[in-house]
């Protein structure tokens, strides 16, 4: 009986020195900060992703030709930031491609991906799905671009028909970001009117 208890008691230790070596190794790959930048003018960066209806993106290719609105969260509180986003969108009846993108950086999120997205099933109705496409494995080179150091704000970034950020806002919604982010997409839709005109 003492034996048993012992080897219990010795493959217990060993597990949770094995967990805590992993961790140890993987851990610091989720905890990059990159300093805060604005990337208006630069082209979004080239991600995979998939949405919580399982169809596989690649962004922003698969979405060229039209401008497009993407309200990425690097932080699960950052989620209260983009539904007032999304709200606000909604009333000013801003006609616009949209995907909300969370983007998640790091070895443990990614090998927890199927965890993680069931989770943010379970509190989306299954009619939104489709717009919400996730990063996991190219993360980082959106965090490379937008910064990631103040993570709660959403990061909402314009893209033109050509994949160029027209605009973005890190700093939390507010209506005069809103009304700045109308005049943007208004500037498009004339100028691409001018284009076919």
């Amino acid at each position: 009986m003492l034996k048993s208890r012992t080897a219990r008691t010795t493959r217990r230790v060993v597990m949770v020195l094995i967990a805590l070596g992993c961790l140890a190794v993987l851990l610091p790959s989720c905890g990059t900060v990159v300093e805060r930048r604005d990337p208006t003018g630069s082209s979004f960066p080239q991600v995979r992703g998939e949405s919580l209806r399982g169809e596989a993106y690649t962004i922003p290719d698969d979405f060229l030709g039209a401008p497009l609105l993407i309200l990425v969260g690097y932080d699960q509180d950052s989620q209260f930031d983009i539904d007032r986003w999304l709200l606000g969108i909604n009333q000013m009846g801003l006609g616009v491609r949209l995907m909300e993108m969370p983007t998640i950086p790091g070895m443990v999120p990614r090998m927890a991906s199927g965890f993680i997205d069931s989770g943010m099933r379970s509190g989306i109705p299954s009619e939104d799905w489709g717009s919400v496409v996730c990063v996991y494995a190219d993360a980082h080179r959106v965090v490379e671009f937008t910064g990631n150091e103040t993570p709660l704000p959403g990061r909402v970034m314009l893209l033109d028909a050509r994949g160029e950020v027209v605009f973005f806002h890190d700093r939390g919604y507010s209506v005069g970001s809103l009304k700045r982010l109308q005049e943007a997409l208004a500037e498009l839709e004339e100028s691409a009117s001018k284009k076919t005109g």
